[in-house]
């Protein structure tokens, strides 16, 4: 597993000259989908298009809206499908130190390379 945290903006597929302010967020090479700050996602004109359920890393299963835009990092950009997260998503890290599970409220983003 790798994990690092960057700037990421989220960039409406449909007008690419609308995009959100950059977001700090965590990239987990492990992560299937990319999470966004909903608000952050919203200001960018991204709409859901449907809803997914999601087992969290503590054991909840929650519902969130999913939407596609374009996400853009380091000079990089992709496609992607988003995930719009919510005020106190929780991500799950481990401390390889300490060997224990630290909770974290980071928003999850995988980008593909």
């Amino acid at each position: 597993m790798s994990a690092f945290y960057l700037e990421m903006v989220a960039i409406n597929p449909k007008r690419e000259e609308i995009r959100s302010e950059p977001v700090r967020v965590m990239v987990d090479s492990r992560s299937e989908l990319s999470w966004m700050p909903a608000d952050a996602l919203k200001s960018a004109g991204i709409t859901p298009r449907r809803k997914r359920s999601f087992r969290m890393a503590d054991g909840r299963v929650t519902e969130r809206d999913v939407g596609y835009c374009i996400l853009e990092a380091q000079g990089f950009s992709t496609n992607d499908e988003v995930v719009f997260a919510e005020p106190g998503d929780m991500r799950v890290m481990v401390d390889a130190i300490a060997h224990r599970l630290l909770s974290t409220v980071t928003i999850v983003a995988g980008i593909a390379a």
